[in-house]
């Protein structure tokens, strides 16, 4: 690879690939864009400029192929093709880069420069060092996912540093990006971050053969991330720790609470084991330290296996608990925010009736007119309610007149008085 940048020529292709057939042919020749940017605008302000263009009195003497109908039909053929090549350049190669192209045209300027020269730093640099015989990132080199697998070190995609250092496994093969690899010594090199990438490039003979303290364990004993199908298609295979998570368990330092139940979406095999973990902290935690928590011993004392139960299998107390108490409770604080007091009946009653009409007006499970109707129903309970604190205000004192009385006094004394014999089913 560094042969071929010594005696790269570097030039601008305007235009081109726009078709998977042009990529191909550039494939075929051996030519790698650097860097590809994509100028993104949508259509109307391309048919915009292109009115503007038509009215300008710079435009060439020759006629030229911009008219709106050629240009639908270049937008057509654009948007047919593009989706293709772009996934294939940021798959393989890294390099798509979108611009705004709303933005001026000394912004487009700036930012393309930009990007070029941070291109071709990373290539003079990769050149230096290694012709300098040291380590060299390999970012922004465009370099094709099977040629990454093809010239891996010793330790494939695991980070050489986090395991030189802590001993843990970090598997960098998560993400596609080479933004933390490097080469030393003709191979690739992937690590876990910017830190581990300083590290690597200051002192590579240090994390590779022969001077790197732990060799990567060979395939069969590293561990492997399973979905849920995988641990579905495993059976009759049983998880570890009866199914328990072993990281909870041991970081918790092996107490009874720290017993949880792992969940499927979260398991993993290792040495022909099957683990199942709480979360994806946790099941991160054991790929990169499996030999920690592979071999916990489970307590003779385990807590109950939790399993669902009917609402209505429960006992009365446990029923109401489950599913009534958040809606008693907020009647029973209406309650006792309003205290109210229906005209001949006992503040008991009152309440009872007044959280009655409460849990039936806010019943969820109750259709909305229902619910409506309730509603009313307690508002007119309330109103009524009124009654008693209004006529005892406005009777205080010595007796009045008709004419001098309140207005609607005379019409709420009668509703007060209507309601004597009057029984729940009143409302």
């Amino acid at each position: 690879f560094s042969s071929m940048l010594n005696t790269a020529i570097l030039v601008v292709i305007d235009g081109y690939p726009v078709t998977r057939k042009q990529v191909n042919l550039l494939e075929s020749a051996r030519i790698i864009p650097v860097k590809i940017f994509e100028l993104e605008m949508d259509a109307k302000e391309v048919f915009r400029r292109a009115l503007l263009d038509e009215e300008s009195m710079n435009r060439p003497p020759y006629l030229e192929h911009d008219s709106l109908q050629i240009l639908a039909i270049k937008n057509s053929c654009y948007k047919q093709h593009i989706d293709a090549i772009r996934t294939y350049y940021k798959k393989e190669h890294q390099n798509w880069c979108v611009i705004d192209a709303l933005q001026s045209k000394w912004w487009i300027w700036n930012k393309v420069l930009q990007e070029v020269q941070v291109v071709v730093k990373e290539i003079q640099t990769y050149l230096e060092r290694i012709r300098e015989g040291k380590a060299a990132g390999i970012a922004d080199l465009c370099i094709s996912p099977t040629e990454l697998r093809y010239r891996l070190g010793e330790f494939g995609q695991y980070c050489p540093v986090s395991l030189a250092e802590k001993g843990e496994l970090v598997d960098c093969s998560v993400t596609p990006s080479l933004q933390f690899a490097a080469e030393f010594r003709g191979h690739y090199y992937k690590m876990a971050s910017q830190e581990e990438l300083d590290k690597f490039l200051s002192r590579p003979e240090v994390y590779v053969p022969p001077l790197a303290p732990h060799p990567l364990p060979p395939p069969e004993m590293l561990p492997k991330k399973l979905t849920a199908a995988d641990v579905k298609a495993l059976f009759p295979v049983r998880a570890e720790m009866q199914g328990h998570c072993p990281v909870t368990y041991l970081d918790g330092k092996q107490r009874y609470e720290a017993l949880v139940p792992g969940n499927i979406e979260y398991a993993a095999k290792y040495q022909d084991k099957l683990y199942i973990f709480e979360s994806e902290e946790k099941l991160l935690k054991f790929m990169r330290l499996p030999e920690k928590y592979w071999n916990l011993k489970l307590p003779r004392k385990l807590p109950p296996i939790k399993k669902p139960i009917l609402l209505t299998a429960l006992p009365l107390a446990g029923y109401l608990e489950q599913g009534a108490a958040t809606s008693l409770i907020k009647a029973l604080n209406e309650v006792g925010c309003l205290k109210p007091k229906f005209p001949f009946l006992s503040v008991k009653k009152t309440a009872l009736l007044f959280v009655a009409c409460h849990l039936k007006a806010h019943n969820p499970r109750s259709s909305a007119p229902a619910r409506q109707m309730y509603r009313r129903k307690l508002a007119q309970l309330m109103e009524r309610c009124q009654l008693v604190p209004y006529l005892g205000a406005a009777m205080a004192g010595p007796y009045k007149e008709p004419r001098r009385r309140p207005p609607g006094f005379d019409g709420r004394l009668q509703a007060f008085l209507s309601l004597k014999d009057a029984r729940p089913g009143f409302l």
